[in-house]
């Protein structure tokens, strides 16, 4: 994710047009997915996780359905956020459709067909559909005549319209589905199970990106269509790569014996992905970088992305030990009661 925005936000436009700039965009581009795709997931996770608890499905349904609405705000507390900070921006940015614009809402619909399926093949089966109905209908909705009949607000959320949407829900908002149906089968893995599970999802999703390859081959059915933006096939292509990265992350973790510090970094920055999303952003693209946009050859770039890579882990352990300091000051009894003991 950092490194996609750096790559955007740093590098000189001479070298935009390199092999190496285009592998590294590439690499930077499969942030999108995954952190939507992990969204869902996390988020069945954690309403399968609360069911098991209280026995309540509707409770933990409802709980998970509330956290998408708060992405849902959040992402609005960011552009005014972006709007103050960086002064300069027409009123109307405020109403730009970012990931989190798409992120929220895409939750709160998952976490509302997770709870009206009533079960975990039902629930795979219905988030697997919607996914699935997403991604085919991209291709048609956003050239769709009708939207001229919307507020120009909500069909950004539809179609991408310059400036004005950085994403839409067709098709992104169908990673956060297939996440979803993904987070079920992996919830009622049982103990000792997680490698086989992963394994047959990890050949799964090796069938779904050879037959998305294959098929982007074909003759599209579409009238306008592009592979790398509204193609059902590129969307199928990601979707099974990332299964096949959760697999192999899996396997890897023997690897963390050898490299603690590693590994323990890559989780925080996991744990914390939403914070630093929330800050980086407009370090990157804000007044505080802006001497260096556009300005840095990529052999510059990659050594001030080392740099600020560190500068955001640092930023993580700040946050942690203030909010170490926080809940303690909160749990702390009051002096004179101490005093009085």
């Amino acid at each position: 994710m950092i490194e996609a925005h750096v790559l955007d936000a740093w590098t000189l436009q001479s070298e935009r047009g390199s092999v190496a700039f285009g592998y590294l965009n590439i690499l930077g581009g499969a942030a999108a997915p995954l952190f939507l795709w992990l969204a869902g997931l996390a988020l069945v996770l954690a309403a399968e996780q609360r069911e098991t608890r209280t026995g309540d499905r509707r409770g933990a349904g409802l709980a998970l359905m509330r956290r998408g609405l708060e992405i849902f705000v959040l992402a609005f507390i960011f552009r005014a956020q972006s709007f103050i900070v960086s002064p300069g921006n027409p009123l109307v940015s405020l109403l730009r459709v970012d990931i989190l614009n798409i992120m929220g809402p895409s939750m709160l619909v998952a976490a509302l067909l997770w709870w009206l399926a009533g079960g975990p093949r039902r629930a795979v089966a219905v988030c697997g559909a919607v996914a699935t109905a997403v991604a085919l209908a991209a291709p048609l909705v956003r050239t769709a005549p009708w939207l001229t009949l919307l507020p120009p607000a909500v069909a950004w959320y539809i179609s991408p319209s310059g400036n004005h949407s950085t994403f839409t829900l067709f098709p992104w908002a169908g990673f956060v589905f297939a996440g979803a149906a993904y987070g079920v089968l992996l919830a009622r893995t049982g103990s000792g199970e997680d490698g086989r599970t992963l394994g047959r999802l990890a050949a799964i999703g090796g069938l779904i990106a050879a037959g998305s390859y294959y098929a982007s081959t074909l003759p599209t059915i579409y009238a306008a269509s592009s592979f790398w933006t509204t193609s059902p096939t590129y969307f199928g292509l990601r979707v099974g790569l990332l299964m096949l990265l959760l697999a192999a992350l899996f396997l890897a973790r023997p690897l963390a014996a050898l490299a603690p510090r590693a590994f323990s970094v890559l989780a925080r920055f996991g744990r914390h992905s939403l914070f630093v999303y929330w800050v980086h952003v407009e370090l990157v693209y804000g007044y505080a970088t802006a001497w260096i946009h556009h300005r840095l050859p990529l052999w510059l770039n990659a050594i001030v992305y080392v740099a600020f890579v560190a500068c955001m882990l640092w930023t993580i352990s700040l946050q942690d030990r203030v909010l170490a300091w926080w809940r303690e000051r909160r749990t702390a009894p009051p002096a004179q009661e101490t005093a009085g003991a």
